[in-house]
């Protein structure tokens, strides 16, 4: 069946652990991450055309580039193909926040490109970034290695949260430079458990071992996890500046994130559920 345009949301990827285990080489370093995904994201629209062609809208679409900068149009070359399409993005998503925005519009470009040109995935997506992989599959997974090796692990409990970003875009390189040592421990077994009180204990014996180096280069971070304090657990995402709290409840996710907005007009703040 011929399809003629294709709509895929780019859902935000976000770090419950993330545990910097060593570092190859070739300099790339290892990870071993508990990644999950938020039930918001944004927009990949994208029809048949002559050329390929990507525009941008969007809420968060301000200083979002539209040339071979972007990972969209990056992933779209990755096929090899001498193939048109015209490219929406709809950007929802704070972008350099640690949520895997630009990764989780590259991995909805491949599949939406695979289906609307009727292709198989490129080969080791991972070199558009190593959260390609995991954005492909967008449910919970322990990622390890560089981002290429994916597994599945128990059901996770429902997970209430509240995302904040004090409107700060932080860069991963200077994190990982500022983070003096890379070989530390592996994340602990992901327990199988239905509460979120119970898993919530267990995330905050892990680690993100890029929080303290990112809150070294922008202290704002540090606010931001001060302000979900009222959460039952709270840490930074990725490389930052995207904190997130896990929340009994819808409810009191909802008003946290309602308080937080109040105190801080100027942040990014959503009330949403992890999965």
């Amino acid at each position: 069946m011929t399809v003629n345009s294709v709509r895929r949301t780019a859902r935000a990827k976000v770090n419950l652990t993330l545990h910097v285990t060593g570092q190859r080489a070739d300099g790339y370093h290892l990870l071993d991450s508990l990644v999950c995904f938020a039930a918001i994201g944004d927009f990949i629209d994208m029809r048949e055309a002559d050329a390929l062609s990507l525009s941008v809208d969007g809420p968060l679409a301000a200083g979002v580039p539209t040339d071979e900068r972007n990972l969209v149009l990056q992933a779209a070359r990755s096929f090899g193909a001498d193939k048109g399409a015209a490219i929406n993005l709809s950007k929802h998503l704070p972008h350099a926040a640690g949520i895997g925005g630009g990764s989780a519009d590259a991995a909805a470009t491949l599949l939406a490109l695979a289906e609307l040109w009727d292709l198989p995935l490129p080969e080791d997506v991972v070199r558009l970034g190593a959260d390609v992989p995991v954005c492909l599959s967008p449910m919970a997974l322990r990622m390890r290695g560089v981002g290429d090796e994916l597994s599945v692990v128990p059901p996770l409990p429902e997970l209430p949260a509240v995302l904040v970003n004090p409107r700060v875009a932080v860069e991963t390189p200077p994190v990982f430079k500022a983070l003096t040592q890379k070989e530390n421990a592996p994340m602990g077994v992901v327990p199988e458990c239905a509460e979120v009180g119970v898993f919530a204990k267990w995330c905050a014996e892990q680690r993100n071992d890029l929080q303290a180096p990112a809150i070294s280069i922008e202290p704002t971070i540090q606010d931001a996890l001060d302000a979900l304090e009222p959460a039952l657990f709270a840490r930074m995402s990725g490389s930052g500046a995207t904190c997130f709290g896990l929340c009994e409840n819808t409810d009191s996710a909802k008003e946290l994130a309602k308080t937080i907005r109040a105190k801080h007009p100027d942040w990014w703040v959503v009330a949403t559920n992890f999965s």
